[in-house]
This record gives structure tokens, C-alpha cells and sequence, in this order.
């Protein structure tokens, strides 16, 4: 039996060492999840997965549940971090990549049940009436969208065709950026506030992170979240806040660890591999994508 090394480290090592040693400052988990559906999503090694089967996410929201969490929106988490007392204990975000169909028909019953909110980030060229597909997935379409929106689902802009922003020519990185949150508030006649990176951030790379805060700014957006291993803290951008990517294989051990900050050292070396890949691509991410490590969004 292969032994999953980032799971030993989390459970074994860092779980370990915070207890001796807390994180400072308050730090408020936002999970990442994409599909709510069996099989793999493209890999079958736990590490890649980006798919979380129904009995594992009831199970999921059940020890929220069981351990009082409290469900908070992106638009909360910096009231929390910069709060006069400091935050409050056990908060977090729930957050879904892709506008998936399943959320509709598996993850949203079970959040409704719990009386859980959720953010919704939807690649708009991908949504429509006829039910189209995306990662061989079907997605939402604009009705069901609108009855998630009336029952208290939060939707966010995961651009129009969720390309990897980085390879993407300077108009077209605009449109994608902005087209995709009209079309969201023309079909439900709110504001977008909140933004979804998709595939691995590239936050070595500062000029085109300067770019992109500007063009989010101008378009109207206030918060926004990548795809950086981690949980939100007070001195992180709010347009590009760290996630938790969490699937089928995070067992109740180390779904709870990833809540406490066990797994938050990820982010280092998925930042050194961004370097390394930086030197190799001449400063471009790499378009290969893998959970921890660049999960795709």
C-alpha cells in the first residue's frame, strides 16, 4: 500500500506542531470543492482528485454540523480576520469550482438540510438552458441557477471559458473578466462581488497579479479566491484568498486537520514548484494542474 505523503506530513507532523506551536492571527478556512459525484475526475490518484463523492460531502457537512462550525460568506472573511476581537472561533467558507450540475441535485440538499450557505463560481459560456457539458460534466443551467439564487446560493464569476488566464491575450483576459460577471447579474439582477481563479494562481508572477487585481477592481468585484493551499489570513490579498481543495479521500482525520491549519504547509512547496516552473516556462505556470499544487479551479 502506497503510503500518501502529504497526508502522513499533515496528520503526523504539522497536526503535531501546531499544538505546540498555534498559528498566529485568526485564519478562517474557505473550502474548494468542484464535483459532488463518484469517480475520479480525471485521476485516480487521491492527491489530483477534484471530485467528492455524495456520502463523503453529507459526511463533510455533518461534522460542520456536530462541531459548530459556523458558514460565512467571501464578503464575511475580512470582517473576521480584521475584526476588533479578532474573529470569531470555527467560521469558514464553502465555496464550488465549475458550476457543476451535481451541486444542484446532490450538494445543495444536503447544505439546505444543515441550513449551510455556499458560493457558486460558474464559467458563463458553460450555462445555459440546454444543459451543456464541461470536464465531460453537465453543468447548471440558467433556470436552476435562478432557484438556487431565490433559496440563498451565492454565485460568483469563474470567467467565460475558463481558460488559463496567463496565456491569454491583455483584451482577452478583460473580456473574460468582465463579460462573465454582466451575463451573471443581467440572468439574476444582482451584483457579483466575488471572483474564482481558475487553474493554478500564479503568484510568483507580480506583474500579471497587478494586472489582474486592477482589471477586477475597475470591473466592480470586491473579494476573490485562488487556488494557493491555505486558509485566509489577514495579511493575504482578499482578490486572491487561499483555499482548502478538499475530495473524496479527506476521511474525517484529515478533513478536521485541513479545518485546524495541519495542512496549510502545502503552500510552500506548491509556491517553490511555481518558481522552479517559472525558470523552466520563462515566468508562465505550467498548464498542467494538480491538487495541492496548482488544484484546478
Amino acid at each position: 500500500m502506497t503510503v500518501r505523503a502529504d497526508r502522513f506530513a499533515t496528520l503526523y507532523v504539522f497536526r503535531t506542531l501546531l499544538r505546540v506551536i498555534p498559528a498566529a492571527g485568526v485564519r478562517v478556512p474557505i473550502l474548494m470543492y468542484h464535483s459532488i459525484s463518484e469517480g475520479h475526475g480525471g485521476n485516480s490518484r487521491p492527491y489530483y482528485q477534484t471530485t467528492t463523492a455524495p456520502k463523503v460531502f453529507a459526511e463533510h457537512m455533518q461534522f460542520l454540523r456536530e462541531e459548530n462550525y459556523r458558514v460565512i460568506g467571501l464578503g464575511d472573511v475580512v470582517k473576521e480576520i480584521e475584526g476588533p476581537a479578532g474573529g470569531s472561533a470555527k467560521c469558514l467558507v464553502i465555496t464550488f469550482d465549475d458550476g457543476f450540475r451535481d451541486f444542484y441535485t446532490q450538494a445543495f440538499p444536503v447544505l439546505s438540510h444543515y441550513g449551510f450557505s455556499a458560493t457558486v463560481f460558474l464559467p458563463t459560456a458553460f450555462i445555459n438552458e440546454s444543459g451543456s457539458r464541461f470536464k465531460d460534466s453537465e453543468c447548471l443551467t440558467w433556470s436552476q441557477v435562478r432557484e438556487l439564487h431565490r433559496a440563498g446560493t451565492v454565485f460568483g464569476s469563474h470567467t467565460v471559458s475558463h481558460p488559463q488566464l496567463t496565456t491569454v491575450k491583455p483584451i482577452e483576459l478583460e473580456m473574460e473578466v468582465r463579460e462573465s460577471k454582466r451575463v451573471i447579474e443581467d440572468k439574476l439582477g444582482c451584483p457579483v462581488e466575488s471572483f474564482a481563479y481558475p487553474y493554478a494562481f500564479p503568484e510568483t508572477d507580480r506583474t500579471f497579479k497587478q494586472r489582474l487585481r486592477a482589471i477586477l477592481t475597475e470591473a466592480g468585484y470586491s473579494n476573490g479566491v485562488s487556488t494557493i493551499i491555505g486558509r485566509a489570513g489577514k495579511n493575504g490579498d482578499t482578490f486572491f484568498m487561499k483555499r482548502l481543495p478538499v475530495n473524496s479521500y479527506d476521511d474525517p482525520r484529515l478533513f478536521r486537520a485541513k479545518l485546524e491549519g495541519a495542512y496549510d504547509w502545502l503552500h510552500m512547496p506548491q509556491y517553490l514548484s511555481k518558481v522552479i516552473g517559472g525558470f523552466r516556462f520563462k515566468g508562465k505556470v505550467p498548464v498542467r494542474e494538480v491538487q495541492g499544487h496548482g488544484q484546478p479551479g
